[in-house]
């Protein structure tokens, strides 16, 4: 979710350069509704976190992130998100900082990792976030996020031009174990409350290019800084066994 944004002008300038982009994705085979301009730039960086070597980020995502003894602190300040409203663009924002590592989607991955939010009272939205990206129109967040009622939900939000926005279970924990798996044509998102035992909440086609970025955010689309934590970071070329047991 978010809370206030805009798209901003500067975008227009940028529309020639955008429309390569777009030509490429639809070459690839994504939808006509994920072809649009983009209004962000990838930056680099070269950071190494939880043996993870994250080359592209979002927003100056480096500048926000440390480790101690295996566990990556990553703030969000107040008003950061990233999301495209599929109403009246209200609640669009891509203020999210983000830090990705690349990967190759011909062949098969498996990203894994334990995450915890900063929970606050009053930080509505709050979360961290396992992230699967192709550009800002098309992707996949994968939130272990605070709702209305202050419960500690997962949360998966597929935008493909805009984005939609799924509810799952509630988890009484303020931690979780997140999987995002692919063999290159389907891709999953399972959760775990041990690290042992997986629920699917998410899978579809995997019609992401070639070239794809997995990352971790943490976010706070309204009020305060969400301070996450996130360890045991993990990303292989391979695959799950069992799409439906996520092992």
């Amino acid at each position: 979710m978010a809370f206030k944004s805009f798209i901003p002008m500067a975008a227009l300038c940028i529309l020639a350069s955008c429309n390569n982009s777009s030509k490429q994705n639809n070459a690839e085979g994504t939808t006509a509704d994920s072809v649009q301009t983009s209004v962000m730039s990838f930056q680099d960086c070269d950071l190494t976190l939880g043996g993870i070597h994250f080359t592209k980020m979002l927003n100056g995502a480096d500048k926000h992130v440390s480790e101690k003894d295996g566990i990556i602190t990553f703030v969000a300040p107040e008003k950061t998100d990233l999301f495209i409203d599929p109403n009246d663009a209200k609640l669009t924002a891509n203020t999210a900082k983000v830090l990705f590592a690349e990967v190759d989607n011909t062949k098969p991955f498996t990203f894994s990792a334990r995450l915890k939010p900063g929970f606050t009272s009053d930080g509505l939205y709050h979360a961290a976030d396992l992230i699967v990206m192709a550009n800002d129109t098309l992707y996949q967040k994968f939130c272990f996020e605070q709702d209305e009622r202050g419960k500690h939900r997962v949360v998966t939000v597929r935008t493909v031009g805009t984005s939609d926005d799924n509810n799952h279970e509630v988890v009484s924990q303020d931690f979780i174990y997140y999987k995002i798996s692919s063999d290159t044509r389907t891709i999953a998102s399972y959760y775990s409350l041990d690290g042992k035992e997986w629920q699917m909440v998410r899978l579809y086609r995997n019609n992401y290019p070639k070239d794809l970025k997995v990352g971790i955010c943490s976010q706070a689309p309204q009020k305060g800084v969400c301070v996450s934590e996130f360890s045991e970071l993990s990303l292989s070329t391979e695959t799950v066994g069992d799409f439906r047991m996520g092992e």
